[in-house]
């Protein structure tokens, strides 16, 4: 028999033998080296090297030669395309809505980020509480820590943590941030089931009190069209003078011109961030606050996640060719999996 064939769209770094164990026997492994996205388009048609593929890895950085997976790159996929393995969390550089109506799962790498990106926002909550990012620059610059004032930076004992979006990476800050110990409320949804009883929920007929309960808002939810400008000009006002945000989800779930007004004129006290609307420029009206600590889309960069990431995507498409389907399913296409 052929074996099936799966297409690496983006090298593995890290999961080599992984990729071995996962994959040995069971498929014909395809590496996509097109250069650019007219290359990929033409050699994904009967008779070219990717034809016949039925399942996809798909890395970032293969955006830099074939452009996000569009609904025009979407379209061009075999007939045989039926699973999409997203080596990230986040998942919008996939357009999920053409899948759906091609038929093809989505799977992404949940828990695999879990601890990386809580700890990123843990240590961007921590900076901007203490003006860490501002005592480091003062040294830098020989001025010791001029620029620093205890009138202005606080402890985290007994602030209280808003959690928007208590999925793995919220509820994994949460952990941490109850050693200081933090109070934490959060606001998803609906209700987490098996939420343990210190982490306090508010739904939307409470997101009022919620935000106005916060010392820090911390920002923990998928991009998709609906949350795209969630954190708006409205939510940022509701929270107390001088409370904090901190983003380590996307860019664009934060409306970033009310951001900037709001730190201009001293309502947030103080921002974290580790993401931005238009990576990777970053506007360069941010890098005039002091009181901003700034990372470049630094939360899942280490050896130890990136491996569990590329084993997590890898673990999908061996599933889907032995079960016909993975674990890791968007919940967009959840509905459809089910069918399968």
């Amino acid at each position: 028999m052929i074996p099936p064939r799966v297409l690496f769209c983006g090298d593995l770094v890290w999961a080599h033998e992984e990729a071995k164990q996962l994959l040995h026997g069971l498929a014909e492994v395809v590496r996509m080296d097109s250069l650019d996205r007219a290359d990929f388009f033409a050699n994904l048609k009967p008779g070219g090297k990717y034809e016949r593929i039925v399942a996809i890895y798909r890395a970032n950085e293969s955006a830099e030669h074939v452009g996000i997976f569009d609904r025009a790159l979407i379209d061009a996929l075999p007939p045989t395309v039926r699973w999409i393995a997203h080596n990230g969390a986040g998942y919008d550089p996939i357009d999920v809505k053409a899948c759906k109506e091609k038929g093809i799962i989505v799977s992404n790498t949940p828990i695999a980020v879990d601890d990386a990106t809580a700890t990123t926002a843990l240590y961007l909550m921590i900076s901007a509480f203490r003006h860490f990012s501002k005592g480091e620059r003062s040294l830098r610059t020989a001025r010791w820590k001029s620029d620093v004032s205890s009138s202005l930076t606080h402890d985290l004992t007994g602030k209280t943590l808003a959690i928007l979006g208590l999925g793995g990476i919220g509820f994994r800050l949460a952990e941490l941030a109850r050693a200081f110990p933090m109070r934490i409320i959060y606001h998803s949804r609906k209700e987490v089931l098996g939420a343990p009883d210190w982490c306090e929920y508010f739904g939307q007929e409470r997101l009022g009190e919620f935000l106005g309960l916060a010392d820090v808002l911390s920002v923990h939810v998928p991009l998709r069209p609906d949350t795209e400008g969630l954190v708006s000009e409205e939510m940022i006002r509701k929270l107390k003078r001088g409370a904090i945000l901190v983003n380590t989800a996307r860019g664009k779930i934060i409306d970033e011109a009310a951001l900037i007004k709001a730190l201009e004129d001293g309502h947030l006290g103080a921002v974290g961030l580790d993401v931005y609307p238009d990576e990777p420029a970053v506007n360069p009206r941010l890098l005039d606050f002091p009181n901003a600590t700034l990372l470049p889309h630094m939360g899942t960069e280490t050896c130890d996640t990136q491996r569990k990431m590329e084993v997590r995507a890898l673990t999908n498409i061996r599933d889907y060719l032995v079960k016909g389907k993975g674990n890791d399913v968007v919940p967009e296409l959840k509905d459809l999996c089910a069918k399968l």
